[in-house]
Parts: C-alpha cells; sequence; structure tokens
C-alpha cells in the first residue's frame, strides 16, 4: 500500500497559522513577526514566510511600507465591499441550490437548522454552536450550487473572522431573526424558487453587514478611550 505523502511544512505553517488569526487569538491590527509564527506553527522562518504570502493573498494579513506584519484590520469601506461581494455570491449560490439541491440535501440541511434553533435557544445562546451548524449550513448550499467557480471564490471572503466577530455580537433577537432566515431559505428550497431563496440570503447577509459594522465602530471607540 502506497503511503501517503506527509504535508508541507508551509501547508502546516499556513493552517496553523490561519487558525491563530481566524480563532480570534490576535486582534485586528495586532502586530505579527516572523519568530512568534514560526513557533506558532512549529516549523521554521522559511515555509512561514510561504505561508504569510498566501495569507497575505487572501486579505488576512497585511504588510505595512516598512515590511511589518499585522493581522488585518478592515476600513469602514473594505468591511463594506466585503458584505457586498458575499451577498452577491451567496444570493447567487442560493439561487442555484434552488434549482439543484437533493432531497439528501435538504434532509441534511434540516437537521442542521434544528441544531442551529437548538443553540440559540440555550440560555445563553451557544455562540460557538451556532457558528459551527452556521458554516455547515452553508457549506451544503455551496455544494448544491454545483459551481466551480463559487466554491473556489466565496470560501476567502466567509473564512475571514467577519462571520466570527459578527456572530459573537448579535443580541439574542438578532440570532433567533437569523435561525428564521436559515428556515426560510430551506422553504424556498422545497419550492425550488430561486429569486425567493437569493432574496432571503441576500438580505441574510446585509443584516450580517449592519451587526459588524456596529461591532467594528464600538471596538474603535474602546480603543480610541483605551489611547486617549
Amino acid at each position: 500500500m502506497e503511503k501517503a505523502a506527509s504535508p508541507r511544512a508551509s501547508d502546516i505553517a499556513y493552517d496553523k497559522i490561519r487558525q491563530f488569526v481566524l480563532s480570534g487569538h490576535a486582534e485586528p491590527g495586532e502586530q505579527l513577526t516572523e519568530e512568534q509564527l514560526a513557533r506558532i506553527s512549529g516549523v521554521s522562518r522559511t515555509p512561514v514566510r510561504e505561508a504569510v504570502r498566501r495569507l497575505e493573498n487572501e486579505l488576512l494579513i497585511v504588510r505595512s511600507d516598512s515590511k511589518r506584519l499585522f493581522v488585518a484590520d478592515w476600513s469602514a469601506d473594505d468591511i463594506d465591499e466585503m458584505f457586498v461581494l458575499r451577498g452577491m455570491l451567496e444570493g447567487h449560490a442560493a439561487s442555484r441550490a434552488a434549482r439543484n439541491i437533493t432531497a439528501r440535501q435538504l434532509e441534511e440541511i434540516a437537521r442542521i437548522s434544528d441544531l442551529l434553533d437548538e443553540a440559540v435557544s440555550a440560555n445563553p445562546p451557544d455562540v460557538a454552536a451556532f457558528l459551527a451548524h452556521n458554516r455547515a449550513f452553508h457549506d451544503i448550499i455551496l455544494e448544491a450550487a454545483r459551481s466551480p467557480r463559487l466554491s473556489a471564490m466565496l470560501p476567502m471572503l466567509i473564512e475571514q473572522p467577519v462571520v466570527s466577530r459578527t456572530a459573537k455580537q448579535y443580541r439574542v433577537g438578532e440570532l433567533l431573526q437569523s435561525a428564521r432566515d436559515h428556515r426560510e431559505l430551506i422553504a424556498a428550497f422545497v419550492a425550488r424558487d430561486s429569486h425567493w431563496a437569493r432574496a432571503v440570503m441576500t438580505s441574510h447577509i446585509r443584516r450580517a453587514f449592519h451587526a459588524f459594522s456596529i461591532t467594528a465602530l464600538r471596538r474603535k471607540e474602546q480603543q480610541q478611550r483605551a489611547n486617549d
């Protein structure tokens, strides 16, 4: 039996640094060093440099004019564009999914929606479970869309810590609304109504945009007060 190839050091570094950034252990705007990233990933600085280049392409890490590395901290315009693109692409994915989703995928997405409801109904809401189930829900929509182009383009936008930071700041009413959106998406899929699915997904993303924008504004105000 042929032995599976071991992952390259740069791939290991990429996965571990990416998870470090996405998990929220590093704050937006926080400076990073190659030495720090080498410790986190457990590899030498050479593969870390290759991993960092990939993460720069994904806009998770940015490099200043002086070549210093920072966790990306997006401007209001960056955030607006990110959500506009998400709305367009995820709306298109939902539209395609309404036409192509299988009975098995519908059954699975309904099961995940039940889990989302449980996470939201907990006291206090289980945000970690909500995030995990939300990811699984949207993954099935992307799979049902049957579009290699969407599969290549969407993850870069969705994987960014925007989703995590948005959900963690949702109030209970907003979490409940998100769960209702998922239920309505399922109804649109059952009806095979691509226009309905697109409209629900687009409004779902816009609500997330406003929640994130408010959160980002509060965080900047807190930073300003701390610096004064």
